[in-house]
């Protein structure tokens, strides 16, 4: 099992996932998504979550590639990374659609 590796499809939908793993970063992302043009002001101010707690939310979702941002001081603009976005919705799809409804699982499961 050492020896096996995952393919980068495998790797980037788990970076997508773990990014979007939290209730704050989908809130994060949900407010982004409804923004004409990138978004210029405190995020904190219109989700219930601390400035520094946003700034780590935030830290996470760049580093995935989910948002872009960029410092135009005094203030930061962040904005859906819609390629990335793009990408993403594609491997989720994709994973999901490999299940089989029709096939009956026959695992017992313990109460």
């Amino acid at each position: 099992m050492a020896n096996k590796k995952y393919d980068s499809d495998q790797e980037l939908l788990a970076k997508y996932a773990k990014a979007m793993g939290h209730p704050a970063r989908i809130a994060i992302l949900d407010f982004l998504a409804t923004q004409d043009n990138c978004y210029f002001g405190n995020i904190h101010e219109e989700l219930p979550i601390s400035k520094a707690t946003v700034s780590q939310h935030l830290s996470a979702l760049k580093e995935a590639g989910l948002i872009q941002g960029s410092i135009e001081a005094p203030k930061v603009k962040y904005c859906i990374n819609k390629e990335q976005w793009e990408f993403a919705r594609m491997l989720f799809a994709k994973e999901f659609s490999k299940l089989n409804p029709d096939k009956e699982c026959t695992c017992k499961t313990s109460k």
